[in-house]
């Protein structure tokens, strides 16, 4: 079984603000929506380019490099459900925010 890692301060984010963090040598970022936290894998399918760089609108993240778009609370991208990242699950405990990887 996966432990829960310690990834951030709940301080740390902002809502609407994204923050990029490095786990086992994997790019995750962790976004801040209406105080809930998400994280999905940071790298776009498309070209690999950071989705924690992109513009954030709503629960919609726009990848800056050739504008794909993913659901951060599902990983899916609503332009082509076919399309999809890694999302991870998180929990807070006390300040800490905690991410599971698979």
């Amino acid at each position: 079984m996966t432990d829960f890692i310690n990834v951030a301060d709940v301080n740390e984010l902002k809502e609407g603000e994204c923050k990029i963090v490095e786990i086992n040598k994997k790019s995750v970022a962790l976004f801040n929506i209406n105080g809930i936290f998400y994280a999905i894998d940071n790298t776009c399918p498309h070209a690999h380019g950071p989705l924690g760089e992109g513009q954030l609108d709503g629960n919609t993240v726009t990848c800056p490099w050739h504008g794909w778009k993913f659901n951060v609370t599902t990983g899916i991208s609503p332009v082509n459900p076919n399309v999809k990242v890694q999302r991870y699950d998180v929990k807070v405990e006390g300040d800490k925010i905690k991410l599971k990887m698979q």
